[in-house]
């Protein structure tokens, strides 16, 4: 079995694009790999990172436009045309936060298998393909109760600080680990980090390399 960590920003249109291939991935190596989703932080801040990145070329709408012509080379993927226009939400923690969450709960039972992965799913679409402000708390909770996840579990485990710690130790890992952004497959022990838009191919290639040879001592010619 090859453990694959994958971060991501919720917010990141990359993540959102890539998801097609983490499907691949889990369809293709059936039962040869284990997936690991966790979270990094890109959008922590938004409106401090569109200032620093986008602010002397337009701001919000700049970076829309940026996003809805690079989406255009992906057919199999719609954006709103509101995002970051006019649908601006502050940050990805607390989604994140509400997710890491829904993944305690599904390990500790209190969800059905598979509900955390709806409910990450879900929430990029609400952003990206529906525009709907994922940084609300209500709009968490509307999103989550279209995958049937159970609020009640969710909410405890964030009033608990179970979730928190979850949370920070995503963060915490991802800057010890060195993720550059959102996403990030990480494989072979950290030593293989397939950053941003990397195509199918090369994901791939990386993984049937390490089954051919699942030595971490030995070098891989990927």
């Amino acid at each position: 079995m090859v453990p694959i960590t994958y971060f991501s920003d919720v917010l990141c249109v990359w993540a959102f694009i890539a998801q097609l291939r983490v499907d691949e991935v889990k369809t293709a190596f059936d039962g040869q790999v284990s997936l690991e989703l966790r979270f990094c932080s890109v959008f922590g801040d938004t409106a401090r990172k569109i200032a620093t990145q986008w602010g002397g070329k337009g701001g919000y709408d700049a970076f829309n436009d940026h996003l809805l012509r690079a989406a255009e080379k992906f057919p199999e993927v719609t954006l709103n045309p509101d995002i970051w226009r006019t649908v601006r939400p502050a940050s990805s923690t607390g989604p994140h936060l509400f997710l890491k969450a829904a993944q305690l709960a599904e390990d500790r039972g209190q969800v059905s298998k598979g509900t955390a992965e709806k409910a990450m799913w879900a929430m990029r679409s609400a952003f990206f393909r529906d525009a709907r402000d994922i940084a609300q708390w209500q709009i968490q909770r509307e999103v989550a109760a279209c995958v049937d996840a159970d609020i009640r579990a969710i909410e405890a485990l964030i009033q608990s600080g179970s979730a928190f710690a979850a949370l920070a130790s995503d963060y915490h890992d991802a800057a010890s680990m060195g993720i550059q952004g959102s996403p990030t497959f990480v494989l072979n022990d950290g030593r293989q980090k397939l950053y941003g838009d990397v195509g199918y191919r090369i994901i791939e290639a990386n993984i049937q390399e390490l089954i051919r040879d699942p030595h971490p001592d030995h070098a891989s010619w990927c």
